[in-house]
């Protein structure tokens, strides 16, 4: 009997090593959705693939979540704990020119904690980071590779006062808000370039009513009452240039931004029921979109660059052609979320992974799947609790022979942890 266990163990063995051999280089899909609860100081880590739960973090409040750009670092925003925390995706990616390594390891909340009154924006450009802090006269900039080794590396620079504001990294330098002189509770003035001592570099930018923030390829822009700061960095410091609203637009402005990725161009909101499309290189830069209804959320797509996704009150999720400047189809997916009442109250947040779309459902305790080619939904995922803020991480890339991988199907449902494989 011992025999012919052993003679098993060889065969199976001998088949490891031939399936190692075979898949030396073979091309990993890995994706996974971090998920906050709106009430409870809990996140979530699901396999956006099969939608197992793999881990939970408790934290010290509830979290607004951000990725770094490169997926390998999600910050825990808990702006009622006066904290932020740091979790390592387990997902890391190593470039090669014509590919990609992929590292896949367990996610893990890190040690690396930024403590400071009212954390609010977090801007992450190029591996560095800037954590804003309403509540304090400073702002902190640190790295996401010290933050990956479980350092922190953080350089606080001055902002003149406390202020609900924004910081933007950059080599050596940061731009800043600059707050309003005669009552710093209302939004800020303007911009201004600073040094890592907090000296100012060049002339202010003027920006009334800065609020809203989002990068897209090589430009970085603010929102303003008068047009958009667009920030760029060629050389040494960077550049700030005003691109104004054009004056075919109705009167308004936008205070929620986000960039475009795979190409090149800002969303954002211009009143409670429309959206505004920004080409910052086209002399006609802004198109208005009409929304059906008032909107929740809007996202853009990083894997099929030409869509981006705005979710509206009525429960439909909408995908909205960014060449064309108009939504293309709509599908129901939740019953209705009106967006009357408290404008922090649990409403659906919307994620893109791979093949699909997820919309969290925080009032029935689940998040929608939905195929983004066929644009309907194929499966939910239930979530305890009420899945408020959602980021998802991942990719493709290749394991190469004698490195490890964690297998993204081979963990337990129970127990949600994943079996190592040598290849």
């Amino acid at each position: 009997m011992k025999k012919r266990i052993l003679s098993a163990a060889i065969s199976a063995l001998l088949l490891g090593v031939a399936a190692g051999s075979a898949q030396a280089e073979d091309d990993v899909n890995a994706w996974r959705l971090f998920v906050a609860d709106h009430d409870k100081p809990v996140i979530n880590v699901i396999d956006a693939l099969d939608g197992d739960k793999l881990a939970t973090f408790n934290v010290k409040g509830p979290a607004s979540l951000s990725r770094t750009e490169s997926g390998a670092v999600v910050f825990a925003i808990q702006g009622s704990a006066n904290v932020v925390s740091a979790i390592s995706s387990g997902i890391a990616f190593h470039d090669h020119g014509d590919h990609a390594d992929i590292d896949i390891d367990d996610a893990k909340l890190l040690k690396v904690e930024l403590d400071g009154k009212k954390p609010g924006h977090f801007v992450e450009r190029q591996g560095k980071v800037a954590q804003w802090f309403d509540g304090e006269n400073s702002a902190q900039l640190l790295t996401e590779h010290a933050v990956l080794a479980g350092k922190n590396d953080a350089t606080k620079v001055s902002v003149v006062a406390a202020h609900h504001g924004v910081a933007v990294p950059y080599d050596g330098y940061a731009v800043v808000s600059i707050p309003n002189p005669e009552d710093a509770t209302k939004r800020p003035i303007g911009a201004r370039v600073v040094d890592l001592k907090g000296n100012k570099v060049g002339e202010d930018a003027a920006c009334p009513g800065l609020h809203g923030s989002a990068g897209s390829g090589n430009i970085y822009a603010l929102s303003c009452a008068t047009g958009l700061l667009l920030i760029t960095q060629n050389d040494d410091a960077p550049v700030i240039k005003h691109l104004p609203y054009a004056k075919s637009l109705p009167e308004g402005s936008t205070s929620t931004l986000i960039g475009g990725k795979g190409m090149q161009y800002f969303i954002g909101n211009y009143g409670p029921d429309r959206l505004v499309l920004i080409d910052p290189t086209e002399a006609d830069s802004f198109r208005l979109i009409q929304l059906p209804t008032r909107r929740v959320h809007f996202a853009v797509d990083p894997v099929r660059p030409k869509f981006a996704y705005v979710f509206t009150e009525d429960g439909k999720l909408n995908q909205i052609d960014v060449l064309k400047g108009q939504i293309t189809q709509s599908v129901k997916v939740t019953e209705p979320y009106s967006m009357d009442g408290h404008w922090n109250d649990p409403r659906p947040r919307i994620a893109v992974a791979d093949s699909k779309i997820f919309v969290t459902d925080p009032l029935k305790s689940k998040i929608h799947v939905l195929d983004a080619v066929a644009f309907k939904e194929t499966g939910e995922i239930a979530v305890a609790g009420q899945p408020f803020n959602i980021v998802a991480v991942g990719g493709s890339g290749k394991v190469h022979g004698g490195g490890h991988a964690h297998d993204e199907h081979g963990h337990s449902h129970e127990h949600a942890h994943n079996h190592e494989h040598t290849h």
